[in-house]
């Protein structure tokens, strides 16, 4: 994408993960660690962090998504009963979708937003599921143990469209034409910069 780590692609005059950030904010999230792998240096200074947010870097980023849940799961506050996972490359997570699955009522220990019936994210995972997941290897971050264990997480119905995956420049490109430019500027494609 052009030599700019996808985090830092402008949309709406902010970078992609600064959406995700501010939607985390916004959901009332008050225990944050953000995982950054790629150009964290790049990355991190690009950012506004909500108070009290934690930035921890990934060596092992190319081992996979497992290794950064590991990291995330491991910064973490004692007291913390269960994770909300967030993907930064998912710049149209709602706030809403993130509160609902937290407020979710489920004994399970995997809650998953649900967008017309198609398990997404966020995805709340409970603390007993931790040190499985620190164990995990590989890109499949927690569906692997899910699987394994032959859990069906509870699913959450949050309304609209699920939150595109941004990996490639076709889904850039979808991304910014979704959200045109406000008159005066600052759209998809004002300057800015996981």
């Amino acid at each position: 994408m052009g030599g700019t780590p996808k985090q830092l692609l402008p949309l709406d005059g902010r970078p992609l993960l600064q959406h995700v950030l501010d939607a985390a904010t916004a959901a009332g999230l008050d225990d944050l660690v953000l995982v950054l792998g790629h150009a964290a240096d790049r990355v991190e200074p690009a950012l506004r962090l909500p108070a009290g947010a934690r930035v921890v870097v990934n060596p092992r980023h190319q081992e996979g998504q497992s290794t950064s849940l590991s990291l995330a799961l491991d910064g973490m506050r004692s007291e913390v009963t269960a994770a909300l996972v967030l993907l930064g490359d998912q710049p149209e997570v709602r706030p809403e979708a993130i509160r609902a699955v937290i407020a979710a009522a489920a004994d399970a220990s995997v809650v998953r937003a649900s967008y017309g019936g198609v398990p997404g994210h966020p995805v709340r995972l409970a603390r007993s599921l931790w040190p499985e997941l620190a164990r995990g290897r590989g890109d499949a971050g927690a569906r692997g143990l899910i699987a394994a264990r032959g859990e069906r997480p509870a699913l959450v119905e949050v309304g609209g469209a699920a939150p595109a995956d941004i990996d490639t420049p076709e889904d850039y490109a979808l991304l910014v034409a979704r959200h045109p430019a406000a008159p005066g500027g600052g759209g998809g494609t004002g300057a800015s910069a996981s």
